[in-house]
């Protein structure tokens, strides 16, 4: 890991520096081009990586570095912050989009450079941000579009904001660009490319066609240390530019927002070409990335477009897109079908389906056959067939949707194609809603809480649940507790699914386990129309209450004793006291004299008085462990 400060330029490093360019160099032309990126990792921390794409077939091997060092210098004023060495982590070959179009003439390799970086937050926080460079000669000699090839170098350039804005962390990760394929271009022929990037912040990125850097090292000093900018850049050769960097009709250019590199080349040749890829959050620019490449155009075999058409059911003619619109409704047939051939013999044929202007999720329209195979081939048909069917819920929701049918072969050096845009309107089947009973109290109409059920301690509830649908779609009855589960407060749900109807039955036997886990058991009942265009959702939410078994209010105690052994009213005791009721339970009696005096008492519910043996007016308390009292009077007569 490198820690980025500025550090003097000393006589240590200076005589470091002349041993490096009197020592031995490798002089070859080896850069196809590359570009480099910036990935924050944690706190102060990102990765430097620089991606350099190596001609395996006129590249000397001696010209694969093991380093490379990167300058990092602050952009307003093109002070050099701090030097980085950038270690060779990984070697690959960069593929064709065919591997059967291989040519032997055309091989590029991907070698990674990378290290780790600590961007301090008291050091890089110039608003005008940064830049990264890393200067290397040479390009290929045999390049058509630049003046000097042999001696043509390259710069490559990354731009990156501060790590600090408006006081707090400002943290960015560059684009990565699409990684690049080793294709090549036929002359005559459109040739595409995808050079569109990925950013995971998700900043906006936009494309453009620029010339490419060259720099200051050369074949003397084929890897110096970095330079500040200004770079030089390559020289185009006569009636070429950053717009016009390849012949053709049309040149090369790039959509601004995809990065889709589009050519029609007219000449033959190696062409290099240079794309910005800037990156901008909140409409202001922060960054860029610039990525060299190379394209090489040929003389390819004659290879004929294959063709398509598309016939909607019962129909015998073929769809005219701009003209037809496709109608499903419900009860109609769903399916489309298509007919592809080519002229080639022995072409391998490949149908797609792309959306235009909806998404296709998992419920979209898709092939119900096999949409691809060989025609004119020993053994194989003229023409393929295929079947492409919609859901019958898909809904256009009473627009016009647009799909692209794309036929595509196996050509070289990119596949040729055949394009129908079916424009398409879709009514699902209609959808009546299910209806959800139950023999819960009536909810209010008005309220949106829980309906409240208070279930008595030690009794058993009961209650049922049907849904009816009118379509005979698949019901499914379901009961869920919020934070519990049923089982474990002695609930439980039975359910009799089922087409068009669902019945379902919950019981509860009250606890005192179930009362003091929660302060509030609230189940919600479901019914689901599982197999509707519409899957749609009826609910009924209920909030259970564990109660005492009576009235702890409404009791009435006797006030009046005589104890005269007759049996009649001899004894004062309570047996309709308040019931315990989990925790709540009777915590005991005291009786007290006109005085104040306390003559009695009881933890005992079940307590006997019988007097003291003086008539007169006495007081009694009786307290529950919840801290509830009641008083009352009591009056012994003779």
């Amino acid at each position: 890991m490198v820690k980025l400060f500025q550090k003097p330029f000393s006589y240590f490093s200076l005589v470091l520096l002349l041993l490096l360019l009197i020592g031995p160099t490798a002089h070859a032309t080896h850069i196809v081009g590359g570009e480099m990126e910036l990935q924050y990792k944690s706190g102060n921390t990102y990765t430097l990586t620089l991606n350099l794409y190596f001609d395996v077939i006129n590249g000397n091997p001696d010209a694969e570095d093991l380093t490379l060092t990167a300058g990092i210098f602050d952009k307003a004023t093109n002070r050099r912050m701090t030097d980085v060495v950038l270690q060779k982590v990984s070697r690959t070959p960069v593929q064709y989009t065919n591997p059967a179009c291989t040519v032997s003439t055309l091989s590029t390799r991907k070698i990674v450079y990378s290290s780790d970086i600590i961007l301090a937050s008291t050091t890089f926080t110039n608003t005008a941000g940064y830049y990264a460079a890393v200067e290397r000669c040479c390009r290929n000699q045999s390049i058509s579009n630049i003046m000097s090839p042999l001696t043509a170098a390259q710069t490559f350039y990354l731009e990156f904001p501060a790590v600090v804005r408006n006081g707090q962390s400002f943290i960015d990760s560059t684009p990565r660009i699409f990684p690049p394929l080793g294709d090549y271009a036929c002359r005559g022929e459109l040739f595409y490319y995808d050079f569109g990037g990925q950013d995971a912040d998700g900043d906006s990125l936009i494309y453009d066609m620029v010339t490419p850097l060259n720099g200051h090292s050369s074949t003397a000093f084929p890897a110096p240390q970095p330079q500040a900018a200004p770079y030089t850049t390559v020289n185009w050769t006569a009636g070429l530019s950053a717009q016009r960097q390849i012949p053709g009709t049309p040149t090369l250019g790039i959509d601004a927002h995809t990065g889709r590199l589009t050519v029609r080349p007219t000449q033959l040749g190696l062409f290099v070409f240079g794309v910005r890829c800037s990156e901008y959050r909140q409409g202001v620019k922060i960054g860029e990335t610039r990525r060299d490449f190379q394209l090489y155009v040929l003389n390819c075999p004659q290879n004929t477009a294959p063709s398509l058409q598309l016939f909607t059911a019962g129909s015998t003619r073929a769809y005219t897109p701009g003209r037809d619109t496709l109608k499903i409704k419900p009860g109609t047939n769903h399916c489309v079908n298509l007919r592809y051939t080519d002229a080639d013999p022995n072409s391998q044929l490949t149908v797609s389906a792309v959306p235009i202007n909806f998404t296709s999720a998992a419920n979209g329209p898709s092939f119900t056959t096999a949409n691809s195979g060989t025609v004119r081939a020993t053994g194989a048909p003229d023409t393929l067939t295929a079947t492409l069917c919609f859901p019958e819920c898909f809904d256009t929701k009473n627009k016009v949707y647009l799909l692209d049918l794309i036929v595509a072969d196996n050509g070289c050096s990119l596949p040729k194609r055949d394009t129908v845009r079916l424009a398409f309107k879709a009514e699902p089947l209609p959808n009546t809603p299910a209806v959800l009973t139950s023999s819960f109290p009536a909810a209010s109409a008005t309220s949106t809480a829980p309906i409240l059920v208070q279930v008595p301690l030690g009794s058993t509830y009961k209650a049922t649940l049907t849904g009816i649908d009118a379509d005979k779609n698949a019901l499914v009855l379901s009961a869920q507790g919020q934070g519990f589960d049923l089982a474990s407060m002695g609930m439980t749900f039975t359910a009799q699914n089922g087409n068009g109807r669902a019945d379902g039955t919950f019981e509860w036997q009250a606890t005192c386990d179930a009362a003091q886990v929660l302060e509030k058991l609230i189940v919600v009942f479901q019914l689901q129309e599982t197999a509707a265009c519409e899957k749609l959702a009826y609910s009924r939410t209920v909030q259970f209450e564990v109660v005492p078994v009576t009235d702890s209010l409404r009791f009435l105690p006797p006030n009046v004793i005589t104890p005269n052994g007759d049996g009649l009213n001899d004894v004062f005791t309570l047996p309709e006291l308040p019931a315990d009721f989990c925790d709540v339970r009777f915590a005991g009696i005291k009786i007290f004299s006109r005085w104040g005096n306390e003559v009695y008492h009881s933890p005992e519910r079940t307590f006997h008085w019988a007097g003291i043996g003086a008539s007169g007016v006495y007081y009694y308390l009786i307290t529950y462990t919840d801290g509830r009292k009641y008083k009352g009077t009591l009056t012994v007569l003779p």
